[in-house]
């Protein structure tokens, strides 16, 4: 379908959600409801097996909130907005592909915490990124606070948020807000790269992966253990765990389905 503040495309198994509100991905309302639409897309599309999340606009990744969208909001509107993209993340985390980010330009706020929820993000080396919603009196509301204490830890996180503050991708990598930081004009091809290695992995199994780390890091390990329990049982009972184990002993590429 079409959108008016996103670009959606894949080719070779990859799906590309691109956001696009000139001039610097500021969030408004139809943007926000376009992001979860967009993303049910990708996730339902057979010829797709890797979701990137990346910008489709020079110079910039996301801006973040649109803030006229705020001025004069209600408390009532305003936790529509939140619960919004609540569920937007919950989207995120129970997605049974595999969802990548590439992080350009400037990227802070609402269109950073998205990315927070992908699996593995990978910055320009030019980046800024920063979460400066303390500036204006209020906090990353996208999954922002826990996305980034899991990601960073407590006290990283507490500091990452109290300052609001820009980072580069260099130290970006280096507290683990990132995970590849790439030459500019690299990034994509980078990117495009990860996924296609990924595209030729068995989808059930990867799908199992996410779901047992996902699910796993908000339970107990011993519930975490039967996550994992639930999900090698159900892979040994699909095809591709005999074709895996036979490809193997036969010293052969495996035909997955």
């Amino acid at each position: 379908m079409a959108y008016a503040h996103l670009k959606v495309h894949g080719a070779d198994g990859v799906g590309w959600l691109e956001y696009h509100r000139l001039p610097r991905n500021a969030f408004d309302w139809e943007m926000l409801h376009e992001v979860p639409v967009a993303l049910d897309e990708l996730l339902m599309a057979a010829d797709v097996r890797v979701i990137v999340i990346a910008s489709a606009i020079d110079r910039y990744f996301s801006t973040g909130a649109d803030l006229t969208v705020f001025q004069g909001m209600t408390q009532e509107r305003l936790a529509a907005w939140v619960k919004t993209c609540h569920a937007l993340v919950r989207q995120m985390r129970a997605a049974h592909k595999p969802l990548l980010a590439a992080i350009h330009g400037t990227a802070v706020g609402g269109g950073l915490e998205i990315v927070l929820h992908c699996d593995v993000r990978f910055a320009a080396r030019d980046a800024k990124l920063g979460q400066p919603e303390v500036n204006i009196g209020f906090i990353p509301p996208v999954g922002g606070t826990q996305g980034l204490a899991r990601l960073l830890g407590r006290p990283r996180a507490l500091r990452f948020l109290y300052e609001g503050g820009l980072v580069s991708a260099a130290e970006a990598l280096e507290i683990g807000l990132v995970d590849v930081v790439a030459p500019a004009e690299d990034l994509r091809a980078r990117v495009r790269d990860y996924a296609l290695a990924l595209v030729r992995k068995p989808a059930p199994t990867l799908a199992a992966i996410r779901r047992c780390i996902t699910e796993g890091l908000e339970a107990s390990f011993e519930e975490g253990l039967q996550i994992e329990f639930a999900a090698a049982v159900e892979l040994a009972g699909h095809r591709n765990f005999a074709e895996g184990v036979n490809a193997f002993l036969a010293k052969r590429t495996p035909t997955w389905e």
